[in-house]
């Protein structure tokens, strides 16, 4: 993976990630609930993390995975999407995506299928 090219920061998209990370919308503070703190199967997960020239929802260093939460979407929205998990893949990073509703109404679905990923990156 080009470790390098995430660790180039700009000043302005460090400063938006922190900013972020006060207002959680209640699907980001359900999902945070639960993986904070290694909660889940003891991976480490950041909230609001700045990777490259993007902000990632929920990133595990450990597996190089990220979990995003997306709200209700328009089309320049899934188009911004679809370019960022793009961008993400060719660093070599993972990206899985829930709903709102997912993670309101199926919360122990959505982790099983995000402690099932990192458990399959981590054995390969």
């Amino acid at each position: 993976m080009a470790d390098h090219k995430l660790h180039r920061i700009h000043p302005e998209i460090r400063q938006r990630a922190v900013s972020l990370r006060k207002p959680l919308t209640p699907a980001e503070q359900r999902l945070w609930a639960r993986l904070r703190n290694r909660a889940l199967g003891g991976f480490k997960f950041r909230r609001q993390a700045p990777l490259g020239p993007y902000i990632a929802d929920f990133y595990c260093p450990e597996v190089h995975l990220i979990v995003e939460i997306d709200g209700s979407s328009h089309n320049d929205q899934v188009d911004y999407d679809l370019d960022r998990s793009a961008w993400f893949e060719t660093q070599g990073i993972r990206v899985i995506r829930f709903s709102n509703r997912e993670v309101h109404q199926e919360l122990y679905g959505v982790l099983q299928t995000i402690l099932a990923t990192c458990q399959h990156i981590l054995t390969g």
